[in-house]
């Protein structure tokens, strides 16, 4: 779904540095000064219930739309239909997703969506389905999505012939350095005596899942 140049650029940033918000940032200066929209969205497991597809793809339109100069006339005029709607009714799923399909079409984007895994199966369906749409219309979208390699299988079934997928693994190395840091940032260092250290050191890289 991205280029490949892209994908290998992405892949070093995450193997060195394990963070999706680094990809955010480095499409952002990659971009920067160029007609292009770089939106994200972070799931999290103890707000999968309020995380829905209508809310991410929501939150994803906010962003577009506050960073877009020229908002196309059938956005607003989408929303004026909306808020003038009894009870003020929300912009739907299908309205959401037609908002996204003129925004993109008519601009270079990237969505950048971290921990997949932990939207529920329900509302992923209802994402993967959503992004097909918004992918068909829009050439120059592109996703980047993180997640467990459980729905890899899941991914590559609801986006067929739209996935590149990169497995990427921790390094222990880097782990370890991470951990070292932190341990050295201790405020209570008589707590901790050569032992406890030399497991934590242990333990926790080799804990660490693939992800």
């Amino acid at each position: 779904m991205v280029t490949r140049t892209i994908i290998r650029r992405i892949e070093s940033v995450l193997t060195s540095r394990g963070d999706s918000s680094l990809v955010v940032d480095w499409l952002c200066k990659r971009t920067r000064g160029e007609h292009t929209a770089v939106t994200f969205f972070y799931f999290d497991f103890a707000a999968r219930a309020e995380q829905t597809a209508t809310c991410m793809l929501g939150s994803l339109i906010k962003q577009m739309i506050n960073r877009t100069e020229g908002i196309p006339e059938e956005i607003w005029r989408a929303l004026r239909k909306q808020k003038d709607a009894v009870g003020g009714r929300r912009p739907q799923l299908d309205d959401i997703v037609k908002m996204l399909q003129l925004i993109t079409s008519s601009q270079r984007t990237f969505m950048v969506i971290d921990a997949l895994d932990e939207c529920t199966a329900v509302q992923r369906y209802r994402l993967f389905d959503s992004l097909k749409g918004i992918l068909e219309r829009s050439p120059d979208a592109r996703i980047f999505m993180t997640g467990r390699p459980h729905i890899r299988a899941e991914i590559e079934t609801r986006l067929a012939g739209r996935v590149i997928s990169v497995s990427i693994s921790p390094i222990r190395g880097d782990i370890v350095r991470f951990l070292r840091s932190r341990l050295s940032e201790d405020e209570t260092p008589d707590a901790m005596d050569e032992s406890l250290e030399a497991d934590i050191l242990e333990k926790i890289p080799g804990s660490i899942s693939e992800m």
